[in-house]
């Protein structure tokens, strides 16, 4: 058996600066955003001095992805019911749902209508010359009647099993509203299930607060694995749209959504950013909106003063549905690069209804790795598209994924702050001050750095 010399180097490195990280969060108090940063620049490191032997180094990424997607299923649950049956009525409860849709979908809208101005202002793709792959296989893409009927559940427990969240996600609501309504009939048959769910909460989020706390080792091994993989042979002729993608996304992130925390929420977006900051880089390096809730929430609760019962609810929901950049940047930026490719004549009209498809797509997007490649087909099947040019965007897609999912989790969050301050369920002095004492749901204090 040969033995990989460089790839165990890589793996005793690795375990040195966990080493380390452990000692600076543990000993030295370091804040858990500069040692999720320091492990984002060890990774990059790590990568490039050992690219292409850090299979075993990324074992510690799997490990902590199976650990934070095992958690998924079961804190939809807990945090959906326990989040829906906290609210006093009905009444309350569809007021908060409609706050939640409406700014999803409108981060939505915005991401797709910035991409169309500066994509169609650049004109991008009419330099690039290519043919069409023969030998791809497009993704099949259901009938939109059969697309709403998958959105309402069927088997929940094999909809849990398989990873399907938006049907889950139905029931869940269901199981949260039916609560409500009995409590409001009949409170001493609803009491035992509601203590049962709101203690089943604080419960998942000590364990969430356990496995949150190994982000930085996971961060160091997945970005590792990420800077390995992609090199600059397959990216280079792709450079540009690269590019683009990565900064349409830091316009919605940071000024889209900065402005809308700024102007509507009266709030001061740096806060919101330092805050949140921790989630954006979970959501970089393991491309996974869902993967990310339970860090999404733990920085909305302490770090953003936003009640656990909104962050929970809009987490979740946005996880599934709006997805700026997955549903509104990247298929909208590939249908304007394959209409100046090919020349398609398209007209203003045309561009309009575009948008209009994403808004549709974007309803019922999953939140895990490669959404993007789903949305897009279905959104160039829709508006009559060449779907076989998306196979040509692959070298660079998993690489724009990881800022796309960035994006992502940001939109919700931002969307998270603005219903929590809209329903003054936003504690003003832990967003100010960036730091709770108490942590999620006073069941825990909130570390300072990794365990």
């Amino acid at each position: 058996m040969d033995i990989d010399v460089l790839a165990i180097a890589a793996v005793a490195i690795t375990v040195v600066l966990f080493v380390l990280l452990s000692y600076l969060g543990r000993k030295k108090n370091v804040d858990f955003g500069i040692l999720t940063i320091l492990a984002l620049v060890f990774g990059i490191v790590i990568g490039i001095v050992f690219k292409g032997h850090v299979e075993l180094t990324a074992v510690f990424g799997r490990i902590y992805t199976n650990l934070i997607s095992a958690l998924v299923i079961p804190l939809l649950f807990v945090s959906i019911i326990s989040s829906i049956s906290s609210l006093d009525n009905i009444s309350k409860l569809k007021t908060i749902g409609f706050k939640s849709i409406f700014w999803l979908v409108a981060n939505t809208f915005t991401a797709s209508l910035l991409t169309l101005i500066i994509a169609g202002s650049l004109k991008v793709g009419q330099s690039i010359n290519f043919t069409l792959p023969t030998d791809y296989e497009p993704k099949e893409v259901p009938s939109f009647l059969d697309t709403i009927v998958g959105l309402f559940p069927k088997n929940v427990v094999s909809h849990a099993a398989n990873g399907e969240i938006v049907p889950f996600i139905v029931f869940t609501i269901m199981v949260g509203v039916a609560l409500v309504y009995l409590q409001e009939r009949e409170k001493e048959a609803a009491v035992p299930f509601k203590n049962f769910i709101d203690s089943a909460n604080k419960l998942m989020f000590v364990v969430v607060e356990f496995v949150v706390d190994l982000t930085p080792f996971a961060v160091l091994s997945l970005i590792a694995n990420a800077v390995s993989t992609y090199g600059a042979k397959e990216l280079i002729p792709l450079l540009g749209v690269l590019v683009l993608s990565y900064v349409l996304c830091a316009i919605q992130m940071f000024l889209i959504d900065g402005a809308l925390i700024r102007f509507v929420g009266g709030l001061s977006p740096i806060r919101f950013f330092r805050g949140f900051w921790p989630a954006q880089v979970v959501a970089f390096t393991s491309q996974s909106s869902v993967g990310t809730i339970p860090v999404s929430v733990k920085q909305l609760v302490s770090r953003l003063g936003v009640n656990e019962d909104i962050a929970s609810f809009v987490a979740a929901l946005g996880a599934n549905l709006g997805m700026p950049a997955c549903a509104g940047i990247w298929p909208t930026l590939l249908a304007v690069l394959a209409i100046n490719i090919f020349d398609i004549p398209y007209s203003i009209g045309q561009y309009a209804f575009l948008i209009v498809l994403t808004l549709i797509v974007s309803i019922g997007t999953v939140g895990v790795p490669g959404t993007s490649t789903v949305t897009t087909t279905a959104l160039f099947t829709a508006a009559g598209l060449p779907v076989e040019i998306i196979v040509l965007l692959v070298p660079i897609s998993s690489v724009v994924d990881m800022m796309r999912t960035a994006a992502n989790v940001t939109g919700a969050a931002t969307a998270a702050v603005l219903v929590a301050k809209s329903e003054q369920l936003l504690d003003r002095e832990v967003y100010d001050q960036g730091k709770s004492e108490e942590g999620l749901s006073g069941a825990v204090a909130v570390g300072e750095s990794a365990r």
